[in-house]
């Protein structure tokens, strides 16, 4: 049984963290290190983790250096074979390691596995429904448009994929190896998830059940939304240096997906305005999104528009009929995919 290094960074999640931590440890999949970085978080997250026990766990301090920065520090210190991520406010279904690492020990030309993932409000109750993404045939070109991993809790990585793609850098009085780009703030998985697929042979691939709980937050809404539009062009812009080729042949539709993933997250986060905004300016940018994925565009529009236009109560009612839709149609298709699977 190969041994897992599960990292989670931690940074401000007092109020989540004690769920994630026990979610690692009440896997079925046993052979594990829990390797929790304290990314200098202010508030009580790491006093609540020294409450745990269990030999498996280690904490690792460090000066403040992000999402990125955090993952990097567990990935130096993590003795496993196998790389698992979950972030401080999400959970993980008892079985998801487990799974992913079958998924991997029979799949091998498959470097990143990732799981489906479903959504959870801020109290941790199920909201229904789930990411989507596409499982198989994951080319560069695709992951300029969309991020199939979906979020950074879902993936379970081979070793090997990280030292194929680390590289040196000075940006703190030090040379070290790096693996995950901490210039970004943002879009590091994105950016990641490119560069392993242009730059080594391994293939990214998903599993159909939702094993990942992620927690929606609606914090900082628009500022964040405008970050992650700045963030996805930078990630666009390191991609041209070293692959001008891919980026010129699809940046523009890639680009026009983007906006519209952000106009569908607005949706769901209740913000009208910048719902309609983003959702215009995808088609703006590549009406041909219209044509690749009519369904999910001509959804995002008419919900932004409803959000706008309708009385709150009105399109609350709309949005639970429409969601409890969506989200048996998911768990049917999540069900038959399973069952072709096994």
């Amino acid at each position: 049984m190969e041994k897992i290094s599960v990292i989670i960074p931690v940074y401000g999640v007092e109020k989540y963290i004690a769920a994630t931590v026990q979610s690692v440890l009440d896997q079925t999949y046993k052979n594990f290190e829990l390797l929790i970085v304290d990314d200098d978080s202010p508030d009580r997250s790491i006093e609540i983790c020294q409450q745990f026990t269990d030999s498996r766990i280690k904490i690792i301090h460090q000066a403040n250096r992000g999402l990125a920065g955090a993952r990097n520090a567990g990935i130096r210190h993590a003795q496993g074979e196998y790389l698992a991520f979950l972030d401080g406010d999400d959970l993980w279904l008892p079985e998801k390691l487990e799974k992913q690492i079958h998924h991997l020990e029979n799949s091998p030309d498959v470097g990143v596995s990732f799981s489906r993932s479903a959504f959870i409000d801020e109290a941790g109750q199920a909201l229904g429904t789930y990411q989507m993404p596409k499982l198989k045939q994951i080319t560069t070109s695709y992951l300029l448009s969309c991020n199939p991993v979906g979020n950074g809790s879902a993936a379970v990585i081979r070793r090997e994929v990280f030292e194929a793609i680390k590289f040196q850098d000075n940006l703190y009085g030090t040379s070290e190896d790096f693996y995950f780009d901490e210039h970004f703030r943002q879009s590091e998985d994105i950016e990641c998830w490119i560069r392993i697929s242009i730059k080594t042979n391994w293939q990214i691939e998903g599993i159909p059940e939702g094993l990942t709980l992620y927690r929606v937050n609606s914090s900082g809404l628009s500022a964040n939304m405008l970050k992650q539009l700045d963030s996805w062009e930078k990630v666009i812009e390191k991609t041209r240096c070293y692959a001008p080729e891919i980026v010129t042949q699809g940046e523009t539709l890639a680009r026009a997906y983007q906006l519209q993933y952000l106009a569908r997250n607005a949706v769901r986060l209740q913000a009208g305005s910048m719902a309609v905004k983003l959702i215009n300016r995808a088609l703006i940018t590549n009406w041909h999104i219209l044509l690749e994925n009519s369904r999910s565009t001509l959804l995002t529009l008419v919900a932004a528009y409803l959000l706008l236009l309708l009385p709150q109560y009105v399109y609350s009612k709309f949005e639970a009929m429409i969601l409890n839709k969506i989200g048996a149609n998911q768990k049917r298709r999540i069900l038959q995919e399973h069952l072709l699977n096994n």
